[in-house]
């Protein structure tokens, strides 16, 4: 069961794999990169309103809301990148025992 959880494809690597599996997992590939490309669209945008707090708001307010956007902004960041790195181990483990 622990293992199921840790590689949900390591149910097809056994197997060989006919055109349609190959695309699905381009198609999901592609997928992976879309998700992590919202990731960073989204860090940016937190990064950006944290400076306009700074620059814009009072001092008292600046200091404390620029910092939880900036402080978001890395949080998003990082998620986007731990969970692309993810699905791509998992990907490239299916991938290659396939072939």
């Amino acid at each position: 069961m622990a293992e199921e959880l840790s590689e949900p494809y390591a149910r097809f690597a056994n197997q060989e794999m006919i055109l349609r599996d190959e695309l699905a997992i381009d198609r999901t590939i592609l997928a992976n990169e879309r998700t992590f490309l919202a990731y960073v669209r989204t860090a940016l945008a937190f990064g950006i309103v944290g400076a306009s707090c700074l620059k814009f708001l009072p001092p008292v307010y600046a200091s404390v809301t620029g910092s939880v956007f900036f402080l978001g902004s890395c949080v998003f960041a990082w998620l986007g990148t731990v969970r692309t790195y993810r699905m791509h181990r998992r990907l490239s483990v299916v991938r290659s025992k396939s072939k």
